[in-house]
């Protein structure tokens, strides 16, 4: 036998232990307290007991029926053209049960009896207490006119004794003219006297006639009381004036709207108590808005203002708590001094930008990138007539536009590389876009002039049309013609730079915390989490506590642009840290903090806010998927990305997701920076997913699942690739193109009836061939007729598969004996091919 305390008991069945005491005491387990111990028998008890108590699930008493009706309506302008209107209309039914609207009219009427009922006998006991108090004041008055008469009988006795002893001594006319003895008086009801109309009786003399008269007044007193309460049960009197002036609750006449303040993600109870109504009517919209959730799901911000305003009520986004404000690095007083300019290098892909830089760096760091084009984004420090220049060095894709952007907000001055040969590209526009929007000054540099076919003077007036105005033209922008493969112009272009940061006046602090910029972030095999970090401010030492995003650490190396490790490192300088407890997001701020218990603190909220709207996110796909069950979900590509560094996660997650059309859509299911595991397949696996790893491969685990389940798992390293690879695989599944395909036509030039087969025609291959195993139309007057498949295929008596054109044969047709002569059979077959994106 086992025995457990309350406390872990409750902990188990995750009650709380004041519950769980409660249940055992109305289970027959009393005396017992938090620290005692329960044995398996009084499990048992309190099992029976709690199993006793279960009630059913109540039943629906009623059902809503909402249906939607599509219309369409043609509506035609005065210039004569026509337009169609889609009217969408919703009707809402709700059906009660039977057995509850009879329920309710039975409780009703029970009710209207029970206060009939009531209303009685409230009348009878009051008639009651009346008749009650009438008895009272009768017998208190018969009692008092008792006591009257036996006084007077006696004050009579003695009277009549001393005139019998004054009659002894005088005549008897006296005696005859005495008055008769008068009879004792009795008291009459109110019938009597109402029938006597109300007249007075006469005094004598053995009777009090004001005590009397206050007996009848006192019974007249009781029956008017009586006849008052009456009344009064029968017709309740008016509200008097002093509770007619008291407060009464009046509804309100107008609804009342509320402000609502919309977190990142809220649960459903906690919206509804916000807009002080009730969550099933929150529950009740969502459902009309297509969505099933439930009291505790997570909503996120998107969907609770979209709820707030169809609820009627105004919803305001909150705004984040600044946690940033409790760190405490330290910003000193010191003076800012100049430090050098920061360029980054943007334009269209494959026009110089890396060559440009590999020049400038003496390197070949284009020779190391896979298909000759970029693919992170770099940062380089280069010493150009004594002075410090920090160069960024950005992808020219399309799909890294989120890398370019990153760059622009980070840089003093940009670069702008326009082949000489090709002119403005689309990215050499985004490029442009992205120094206005962030108010940088740009420099052109024409490259590629030393090619047969460059025309500046062609790039110049491109470059006019997006506003960007050369100073040889009478603009504002610096334009230079360089070369990357000879040099030519570099020294030139240099100078421009230098020009442009002595007249911008670029000046930092370098005393205090660091505060930077993460450019990228890659997990490394053998040193973890590495990130390139643009210091911007401050000067970054080994072993400061730095808080990067959702990560935090303590600086354990730090590199240069070289490779070489550097003990610390101030403004404009690019280098690379570890020590991060994770890869954090390329283009989040990293700050150096006093605290690491502050850092780790804010890494948790974040990490902690960043579950909750994934969570919500899932739990809207999951929605999604709810409403969409039942559908054919052939046309969906689930892929899981893997990558080297953030960067190109961002970029193939935003690239892959544009590639969705109507037929196939791409899910980006999962993307995450490092080499392929377990988890990852396992992941694959469950939702029928590709793996597409760039630039990292599968470690042992991962790779046996992938051989023992067959999972999908394509490596690349040019972006091009991945694009054209998702694109076949897109085009497998949708289903393939039918197309009808002759094959041959024959003449039926004579019919024969033979017993087994029925109609047999003797025909005459005109053109391609007859095939015994291929559908066949019978044509009259080059009209379909028929369309069957060949049931006997012969050529004089042999059977054969296959006629060619110029011979004769004959034909007989499965199910059709209607044939005639004149009549042609076309032989055709459906072929199938594979779709094209």
């Amino acid at each position: 036998m086992t025995q457990v305390s309350i406390e872990s008991f409750a902990r188990q069945i995750r009650v709380s232990v004041e519950k769980l005491l409660d249940q055992l005491a109305q289970a027959g387990i009393s005396n017992k307290k938090h620290t005692d111990m329960l044995s398996d028998e009084e499990k048992l008890q309190l099992l029976e007991y709690l199993k006793g108590g279960v009630k059913k699930s109540p039943v629906r008493e009623q059902i809503s029926v909402r249906r939607k009706t599509k219309d369409e309506i043609m509506q035609t302008s005065r210039t004569g053209a026509a337009r169609t209107v889609h009217v969408e209309v919703k009707k809402s039914r709700t059906f009660v049960k039977r057995s509850v609207i009879e329920a309710q009219q039975k409780a009703a009427r029970e009710a209207e009896l029970e206060a009939e009922k009531k209303r009685l006998e409230a009348e009878e006991a009051a008639q009651a207490q009346a008749e009650a108090e009438r008895r009272r004041l009768e017998e208190e008055a018969q009692s008092r006119l008792d006591t009257e008469r036996r006084q007077e009988k006696s004050e009579t006795a003695e009277t009549a004794s001393s005139d019998e002893v004054a009659d002894r001594g005088q005549p008897d006319a006296q005696s005859e003219t005495a008055p008769p003895q008068p009879s004792p008086p009795v008291l009459e009801d109110s019938s009597q006297q109402r029938r006597k109309g109300g007249k007075k009786q006469k005094k004598d003399r053995w009777s009090d006639g004001d005590e009397e008269i206050g007996a009848k007044e006192e019974l007249h007193a009781a029956k008017r009381r009586k006849s008052r309460m009456r009344r009064q049960i029968r017709k309740p009197g008016k509200i008097s004036s002093s509770i007619a002036e008291q407060h009464v609750f009046e509804k309100p006449t107008a609804p009342v709207v509320h402000e609502v303040n919309i977190p990142e993600t809220i649960t459903v109870g906690d919206l509804a108590q916000a807009m002080s109504i009730k969550a099933s009517e929150v529950i009740r919209t969502m459902m009309k808005l297509g969505s099933m959730v439930t009291i505790n799901q997570i909503l996120d911000q998107d969907t609770a203002i979209l709820l707030v305003e169809e609820m009627g009520h105004i919803a305001k986004p909150a705004e984040n708590e600044d946690l940033e404000s409790r760190l405490l690095y330290e910003e000193t007083d010191a003076e800012e001094t100049s430090r050098p300019p920061v360029v980054t290098v943007m334009g269209h892909v494959d026009h110089g930008k890396t060559s440009l830089l590999d020049y400038l760096r003496k390197t070949k760091v284009v020779s190391g990138e896979a298909g000759g084009i970029t693919q992170h984004i770099g940062a380089y420090k280069v010493i150009a007539n004594g002075q410090e220049i920090c160069f960024l060095d950005t992808p020219g894709h399309e799909a890294f536009s989120a890398m370019r952007a990153r760059g622009a907000r980070a840089t003093d001055l940009i670069i702008l590389v326009v082949a000489a040969d090709d002119g403005v590209k689309p990215q050499t526009i985004e490029a442009i876009n992205h120094a206005k929007s962030a108010d940088v000054p740009l420099i052109v540099a024409i490259n590629k002039i030393d090619r047969e076919e460059a025309n500046p003077d062609r790039v110049m007036q491109e470059l006019i049309g997006h506003e960007v105005v050369p100073e040889k033209w009478g603009g504002d922008v610096l334009t230079n013609e360089v070369s990357a493969l000879t040099g030519e112009g570099i020294e030139k272009l240099l100078e421009s730079v230098l020009l442009q940061a002595e007249l911008a006046d670029l000046k930092s602090r370098t005393a205090g915390n660091a505060t930077g910029l993460i450019i990228e972030a890659r997990l490394d095999r053998g040193r973890g989490p590495v990130a390139t970090v643009l210091v911007q401010r401050g000067t970054l030492k080994q072993g400061d506590i730095v808080l990067a995003g959702r990560e935090t650490g303590r600086v354990r190396v730090i590199n240069n642009d070289q490779g070489s490790r550097i003990r610390h490192a101030g403004p404009s300088t690019p280098v690379e840290i570890q020590g991060l407890a994770g890869v954090p997001v390329a283009g989040d701020d990293l700050i150096v903090v006093n605290d690491e218990r502050i850092a780790r603190e804010i890494a948790n909220n974040r990490q902690g806010k960043k579950k909750e709207v994934k969570l919500a996110q899932q739990q809207k796909t999951k929605i999604d998927m709810f409403s969409r069950m039942g559908e054919d979900e052939s046309g969906i590509l689930n892929i899981v990305v893997k990558a080297d560094v953030q960067g190109s996660v961002e970029a193939l997650r935003e690239c892959l997701v544009k590639l969705s059309v109507d037929a196939v859509s791409v899910n980006i299911i999962h993307g995450m920076v490092g080499g392929i595991n377990e988890s990852d397949v396992n992941l694959a696996i469950a939702v029928d997913a590709i793996i597409v790893g760039f630039n990292v491969r599968a470690d042992a685990s991962a790779r046996k699942l992938i051989d023992r389940d067959g999972v999908r798992v394509f490596y690349h390293n040019v972006i091009y690739d991945v694009i054209d690879m998702v694109k076949s695989t897109m085009a497998g599944l949708l289903s393939p193109i039918s197309k009808e395909q002759q094959v041959g036509l024959a003449e039926v030039r004579d019919v024969f009836q033979a017993s087994r087969l029925g109609a047999v025609a003797g025909c005459h291959v005109s053109e391609g061939s007859v095939r015994r195993n291929l559908p066949v139309r019978v044509l009259r007057d080059n009209i379909v007729i028929f369309e069957g498949s060949i049931h006997s295929l012969r050529r004089f008596r042999d059977d054969v598969n296959e006629v060619k054109s110029g011979y004769e044969c004959g034909i007989g047709i499965k199910d059709y004996n209607e044939i005639r002569v004149g009549d042609q059979i076309e032989v055709f077959e459906v072929v199938e091919s594979a779709q094209v994106l």
